[in-house]
């Protein structure tokens, strides 16, 4: 667990939430990161709630809770009067923190607890292919609180936590801040900027993986289009075809989730100050910004998979057009030889009075003559270019 209290100048790290529980302990313009695993928020649910109840002056519904918990969840978008729910689905890590599921057909109920060491089945095929796997990251923001469930291994909370303290330390000092893209050369002002900030670094993700996921395809791709070479990794293909599709899916389900959350905005009322409506617009230009680095990633996945389906079907184009030369060839070759065959099985025949038979030189008359015409034949084939090899 890990609990930040951020205020416009300075970011504060708190080891325990007891402190937190005494009304006007972040201040009057700070506000309050909570960050666990979902065991943690398991385990200190009533301490969670009670501190919403005393800075928020409010409780999650049980179904969000069980959202939160929930390790198999969609990205989606949910609000109440109060605070809103948004979960987004992160890239796991690279050493076999995978997914149990694609997230899809799962209930409000939370799944039972598994135990903390055990195993996950690690995916088969390229290294590339295994980071397709995702877990899902929840996010309750409040006026003065941002709740975020995270999965075990937490990459994407400590990374972003180093960036602000970071961030802060750097104001501190009144030099920049060291991440300008993460960070803005200042601290987020509202949880929902610093929502926004942290679903920004796991889309970021996405954006890294499509390269990688570009070079195996295009490596897939010379392979398969190479006459010469004989293309033996089609389990690997079918699976990255089918890590493409489920990518597709999350990356469309947080597309929706993002532009429901827009469009919830847009339908709160304009604020009376200049300084609530300054941030009010930088959190829809943030937002707006998430939505076009997801609405990136599903345009690249989509071209993604045309290229290996286009691929694939060039791959039996060369193959079948391959076959045809060879077929071509065999058939020329056996064009050349039938008058060849009819000749020696004249001759062959027994008859007791047939032509350059009972001569000398008959032996070497047929002989030129069937060299004669095979050579023509060759000639003739080379001309029309039967015998030609196709570039």
């Amino acid at each position: 667990m890990r609990i930040f209290e951020i205020n416009r100048s300075q970011v504060s790290e708190h080891a325990a939430l007891a402190p937190l529980t005494v009304p006007g302990a972040c201040g009057a313009s700070g506000y309050l990161w909570i960050s666990l695993t979902r065991e943690e928020f398991r385990a200190s649910l009533a301490e969670v709630q009670q501190i919403l109840q005393t800075l928020c002056m409010t409780q999650l519904v049980d179904l969000h809770v069980a959202d939160l918990l929930n390790d198999q969840l969609p990205s989606h978008y949910d609000y109440t009067s109060l605070y809103d729910v948004l979960v987004f689905r992160r890239l796991a890590n690279g050493q076999g923190q995978a997914a149990l599921g694609n997230g899809k057909g799962s209930t409000n109920e939370a799944p039972p607890p598994a135990p903390a060491t055990a195993p996950r089945q690690p995916r088969s095929g390229p290294p590339v292919l295994r980071r397709v796997d995702t877990r899902p990251v929840g996010f309750a923001v409040f006026d003065r609180v941002l709740l975020s469930v995270h999965p075990e291994d937490g990459a994407v909370r400590d990374a972003f936590a180093a960036r602000l303290l970071a961030a802060a330390s750097s104001d501190d000092r009144g030099a920049p801040a060291l991440d300008v893209r993460a960070t803005s050369a200042r601290l987020p002002t509202s949880p929902s900027d610093l929502m926004l900030r942290v679903i920004n670094q796991i889309v970021d993700g996405y954006l890294d993986l499509r390269r990688e996921l570009t070079k195996q395809l295009d490596h897939w791709q010379t392979e398969l289009i190479d006459p010469r070479s004989r293309f033996t990794n089609w389990g690997a293909l079918m699976e990255a075809r089918q890590s493409l599709h489920h990518l597709d899916e999350i990356c469309e389900d947080q597309r929706a989730a993002m532009q429901d959350w827009i469009d919830s905005l847009e339908t709160l009322p304009v604020p009376k100050g200049e300084t609530e409506q300054r941030e009010r617009e930088l959190i829809m230009i943030r937002s707006r910004d998430v939505l076009e680095h997801i609405e990136r990633v599903v345009h690249h996945v989509h071209r993604l998979e045309q290229n290996a389906e286009t691929a694939v079907q060039m791959h039996f184009s060369v193959q079948g057009h391959r076959a045809n030369d060879i077929m071509r060839v065999l058939t020329v070759l056996t064009a050349v030889f039938l008058p060849l065959n009819l000749i020696a099985g004249i001759f062959g025949m027994n008859f007791e009075f047939i032509p350059l038979v009972h001569k000398a030189d008959g032996f070497w008359i047929a002989m030129t003559s069937m060299l004669v015409i095979a050579v023509l034949l060759v000639v003739i084939f080379w001309r029309k270019r039967y015998l030609a090899r196709t570039r």
